[in-house]
């Protein structure tokens, strides 16, 4: 394909995104169903190139900014307190669930060797990062069970990469060492942990240097492809050193961005993601036409690979069920034990944490990277594709009901002491302490009478307010339903003096800046 013509179809390509994307919006469908079901149409269509994706380059280009995404917005605190429980889903849960499907495998297809079934395995055990947050994103789930699910889609890639490279080695050497596996696996962890976290150091010392917007967005973009890229450079995992790196990230970036690069920056970063999220979906339903010729079409793939696709699917979809609900029988007992610290999920929680086990772009990008010389490869590449579609369609478009109909409420003992309110409070008190040092002369004249004013006002409005939770909330939106009315009053009269030239360019921009800057603060606020 000319350049020129790959170039076009990408643009093609992001176009039926922004189309794809609106008609999911107005069908209620989850963007992924629908970005994955035009894809696979649109590769059918006639004089469109088929479409092969390289699996490392895919794992390079989608996965760590996608991975960045998920770790940089990660409250750190919840994380670290439930990371037993995120390791448990990351690790065992991965390891339990490629066991069950290597089991199935070897039942369906008896004469797939043991080392080619645990790497079937290993391919479509990992829930994707990419999948999970594009379905998580779109419901609400009390916190812990949120920070476990998002927790576990941005470790497990590294279990089921190690996994999948042990059993692939096993597979076509005839050898394979229970410790060498253990060994290199913490390697790959430890390794991952210790670059991520000196490439987050070092990117928080670049940031407090550079003292440009445009440099410190771009050095913010860039940390994740640094990151993954050399952690694989090292021979670590990549996909540690991209969260690892993304934590502590996310953890300084308050300190170090000003606010002008975070509005700038999340507005550019949220878009990019945006893309990108969408074009993994695309791109999954595009490689649909080159699975199929590659093993003979919908009939051979109806008739010879139907059946085990099917036992794969219900293996780790069951396996799943049986690890959650096992682990959460454990938790159970070991708090009626006494263990305090046991807190088990419940059984309306674990079936909706069993259900979010949705498969992306990680399973087929391993999938493609399987040798030729490994036995039953189609097979395979054509079961991981049937994962992927029944787990994003199935999965994907169920969780909300499943959400709904689980009924699952907040736990209070969650919360932080301090609610929206009170913290707002303590800020707005913080303000005016600063206005009032700094609105007297130092001989006792007031210099600033209308700002102290306007300080002591928020301040003691928000101190005084007496009413429920739901009242504060109605009061909050009439207030700033009015600000944002002004708002757009003040921009209608100001593109009417700019329409009829009765000011300049400079001066429309600088007071539309205002107004937009007045009209995020009043939406945040009224939110």
């Amino acid at each position: 394909m000319h350049p020129v013509e790959l170039f076009e179809l990408i643009v093609a390509m992001f176009v039926a995104v922004l189309v794809l994307h609106y008609v999911a919006q107005r069908l209620s469908l989850p963007p992924a169903v629908a970005l994955m079901v035009g894809g696979g149409t649109l590769a059918f269509l006639p004089g469109l190139p088929q479409v092969e994706l390289d699996p490392e380059l895919v794992l390079v280009v989608f996965l760590p900014p996608l991975l960045m995404d998920g770790a940089w917005f990660t409250a750190l605190a919840p994380f670290r307190r439930h990371l037993a429980g995120i390791a448990s889903l990351a690790v065992g849960a991965v390891l339990f669930t490629a066991a069950a499907v290597a089991l199935a495998a070897k039942i369906v297809v008896p004469d797939l060797p043991w080392a080619a079934c645990v790497a079937l395995g290993a391919i479509v055990s990992p829930p994707d990062a990419v999948s999970a947050r594009a379905v998580l994103q779109r419901v609400k789930l009390p916190r812990r069970l949120g920070t476990l699910l998002e927790g576990e889609s941005l470790l497990n890639d590294a279990t089921g990469l190690v996994l999948f490279r042990f059993a692939v080695a096993a597979t076509l050497t005839g050898t394979f060492s229970l410790g060498e596996a253990l060994g290199s696996f913490a390697f790959l962890v430890g390794g991952g942990l210790l670059v991520g976290g000196a490439i987050g150091a070092i990117w928080v010392l670049l940031l407090r240097r550079l003292g440009d917007d445009y440099l410190m967005i771009a050095a913010s973009v860039l940390v994740c492809w640094v990151s993954y890229i050399a952690g694989e450079v090292l021979h670590v995992s990549g996909v540690i050193a991209t969260v690892t790196a993304g934590l502590v990230c996310g953890w300084y970036q308050h300190t170090i961005f000003t606010a002008s690069v975070r509005l700038r920056g999340v507005a550019f970063w949220q878009t990019l993601i945006f893309l990108m999220e969408a074009a993994v979906f695309i791109l999954i339903g595009l490689s649909l036409r080159g699975v199929l010729e590659r093993v003979g079409g919908i009939g051979v793939v109806w008739q010879d690979m139907a059946v085990p696709a099917a036992a794969v699917i219900a293996a780790m979809t069951l396996a799943r069920f049986a690890y959650v609900f096992a682990g959460d029988a454990v938790l159970k007992q070991l708090k009626r034990s006494g263990r305090r610290a046991a807190e088990p999920l419940g059984a309306r929680a674990a079936t909706v944490a069993s259900w979010a086990g949705m498969r992306g772009v990680v399973t087929l990008a391993v999938a493609l990277s399987l040798p030729e010389t490994m036995p039953e490869r189609d097979l395979m590449l054509v079961i991981a594709f049937a994962a992927i579609i029944a787990t994003v369609l199935v999965q994907g478009t169920t969780l909300g009901l499943v959400i709904r109909w689980a009924g699952l409420r907040e736990d209070e003992r969650a919360h932080p002491p301090l609610d929206l309110f009170a913290a707002e409070a303590a800020m707005l008190r913080a303000q005016l302490v600063a206005v009032e040092r700094r609105a007297y002369s130092d001989d006792g004249t007031l210099l600033h009478p209308r700002l102290l004013d306007s300080y002591r006002r928020r301040a003691t409005i928000s101190t005084e307010f007496q009413g429920s939770m739901d009242e504060r909330q109605e009061s909050i939106g009439a207030h700033f339903d009015v600000i944002l009315a002004a708002v757009a009053a003040g921009r209608a009269e100001l593109i009417r003096l700019h329409r009829t030239q009765q000011i300049d360019d400079e001066t429309m921009h600088d007071l539309e800046r205002d107004l937009d800057l007045e009209e995020l603060g009043a939406i945040a606020a009224r939110g």
